[in-house]
């Protein structure tokens, strides 16, 4: 497989500095992987996420349940639980959210989709 890395030439600019710089930016890009979310979001659909936007319950968000911290979710915020958020898929019959993990911190809310068919999530 071939990638081709369509990222400016930029003097002085390294591969980590990018890296750094890519961390920081107030949004970041994600691509939806399994059936959780399903009929909302189906996995493949490409989303754009606004880090540290104010989450409201019934919000679309990326998180990180504290009991596996390696794994990032794309889930509904519930409800404010704990000092994060209790998320769940909207499909019942896929329950790996926080009826398993427990409470999951935030990362940003996802501000649309921009891939197979763009528009805003409700």
């Amino acid at each position: 497989m071939i990638r081709l890395d369509t990222t400016p030439y930029i003097p002085g600019l390294t591969r980590r500095r990018l890296d750094a710089l890519r961390w920081q930016l107030p949004l970041f890009a994600v691509l939806v992987s399994g059936p959780s979310m399903v009929p909302t979001l189906r996995s493949g659909d490409a989303l754009i996420v606004r880090r540290g936007a104010r989450v409201r319950t019934g919000d679309i968000v990326v998180g990180r349940f504290r009991s596996r911290p390696d794994l990032l979710v794309v889930k509904r915020a519930v409800r404010e639980h704990d000092g994060g958020w209790w998320l769940e898929g909207d499909n019942e019959f896929v329950r790996d959210d926080s009826r398993v993990y427990g409470v999951a911190d935030v990362i940003g809310r996802v501000a649309f989709r921009y891939y197979p068919s763009p528009g805003r999530l409700s």
